[in-house]
């Protein structure tokens, strides 16, 4: 028999937005009953999410603390013409931290896990099985809507952790390493030294499609291993490995990506357009909101709706500039000639470049940025950036 479940809350979707979502709220609302409903057994899924310290600011950082597995004092980056070291600090998060810090913050009811959604309204989610729960408000943060409203290019990558028993020699992440030859667009390897002798690889491409060779990208993994001298120790991966690709947003009909998946259902995550058009990451997003939803008072659905909904649109509106460059980079830039796109930009201050990341440039950074010689022809980045929205 069909059985329903009651709540003030319903999160559906465990993955970061909805976590963080649901760890907010425990911490700063714990009287509401609060469901998180997610097709898999772990919350976060198998990922690794990182952030740059001026992403998130210091009034939010209390969301990030109990996550963070590792922090470093600065990264470093690599182009052909162009190395650098940027005294700026940088974090990692591991699902499996993720899954056990929300696990514990809630309580066992709280987590509906291996469940199929089949729909969800404002005030509802209906399970494949016919079970419902009922709720003042649910809050949809399953992941990317139906991308085909806008136009993007893509930031696609295969990831995997490496166990290197002599020591690799990595002090600090390399968050581009483009020294590497260039394929399928802009390559480069991201780097995580996890300890002396634990590290995360992962081979990255801004590329026009999304489609992955999973096994070509290994293969690259390994010649990238063996090219800096390392010996890898064989069947030590601790089943990290990591593949996807991110939108990088160039332009689209915002509203029209909003409606897909219930026009008046509050929604989270890259399901409400809420990631960095140019890196296509989520988190600094994904907990300005959470902190937001964790200081509201009203959560009926259309309450919820409107708030996420006018604080995406706002986000979406004022990031034309990121999505101006995008287009640059992927309608101007010859594709084994991105590189120089972003060679040139990490030239720049640092305080610059961490305001980019974080979304938050400043009119000033802007002009720089647009300054001087640009890194693509003057009149194909003209044509390039014609009917943006």
């Amino acid at each position: 028999m069909p059985e329903n479940h009651h709540c003030d809350l319903a999160i559906v979707g465990g993955g970061l937005a909805g976590g963080l979502i649901a760890l907010a709220l425990a911490n700063r609302r714990p009287d509401l009953v609060v469901r998180i409903v997610d097709g898999g057994e772990t919350l976060g899924g198998n990922h690794i999410w990182s952030f740059f310290d001026g992403d998130v600011s210091k009034d939010d950082r209390w969301l990030l603390t109990p996550l963070v597995c590792h922090a470093w004092p600065s990264y470093d980056v690599q182009f052909p013409a162009h190395a650098r070291t940027i005294a700026q600090p940088y974090y990692s998060i591991e699902s499996e931290r993720f899954d056990s810090v929300v696990r514990e913050a809630l309580p066992p009811e709280a987590l509906l896990m291996g469940r199929k959604v089949l729909a969800c309204s404002p005030t509802a989610v209906v399970f494949a099985d016919g079970d419902r729960v009922e709720a003042k408000g649910v809050i949809d943060a399953r992941g990317a809507g139906d991308l085909s409203m806008l136009e993007v290019g893509w930031q696609k990558f295969v990831g995997r952790t490496i166990d290197v028993p002599a020591g690799h020699g990595v002090e600090r992440p390399t968050v581009m390493d483009a020294t590497v030859t260039q394929h399928d667009g802009y390559r480069f390897v991201y780097l995580l030294p996890f300890s002396p002798t634990r590290l995360f690889v992962e081979d990255t491409y801004y590329s026009d499609t999304p489609s992955l060779n999973v096994g070509a990208l290994n293969r690259r993994i390994d010649v990238y291993a063996a090219a800096r001298g390392w010996t890898v120790a064989t069947g030590a991966n601790d089943g990290r490995d990591e593949k996807g690709a991110l939108p990088v947003v160039i332009s689209g009909d915002f509203e029209a990506y909003w409606r897909w998946g219930g026009a008046k259902v509050a929604k989270a995550g890259a399901r409400a357009g809420l990631f960095h058009p140019t890196t296509g990451y989520s988190l600094p997003d994904a907990v300005r909101l959470a902190v937001l939803i964790a200081e509201t008072k009203d959560f009926s659905g259309e309450a919820l709706h409107t708030l996420t909904h006018d604080y995406a649109r706002a986000r979406w509106d004022e990031r034309r500039f990121y999505r101006m460059l995008d287009a640059m980079l992927f309608r101007a830039a010859d594709p084994d000639a991105r590189y120089r796109v972003l060679e040139r930009f990490y030239r720049l201050r640092p305080g610059l470049i961490g305001r980019f990341y974080a979304a938050r440039s400043t009119l000033a950074d802007k002009m720089r940025v647009l300054a001087g010689k640009p890194p693509v022809p003057f009149w194909r980045g003209v044509g390039a950036i014609r009917g943006i929205k």
